[in-house]
């Protein structure tokens, strides 16, 4: 079976009030932190520092943001690590 990408229009036709809600939600969670008791707190947090990092990727327009985004959100590898079995 070949796939075959939406054309841009059909996309935003398809998935603008997705994207707003999302977009909405996570205002509406910033605002939250924000207004949090000691919200000067988190200022420094390394979560709060990659939400932001991952809101500047979605202003770039030179693609592969959902992978930039999850490497933003990912551990870097560790040799370490156990293999499953």
């Amino acid at each position: 079976m070949i796939m075959t990408p939406l054309t841009a229009p059909r996309a935003l036709d398809t998935y603008f009030l997705e994207a707003r809600c999302r977009i909405l939600d996570l205002a509406a969670i910033l605002d939250r932190i924000g207004r949090g008791k000691d919200a000067a707190a988190v200022g420094e947090d390394p979560r709060l520092a990659r939400i932001r990092e991952a809101l500047d990727v979605l202003h770039d327009q030179s693609g592969g943001r959902a992978e930039r985004i999850q490497q933003i959100f990912s551990l870097d590898y560790d040799p370490r690590w156990q293999r499953p079995r």
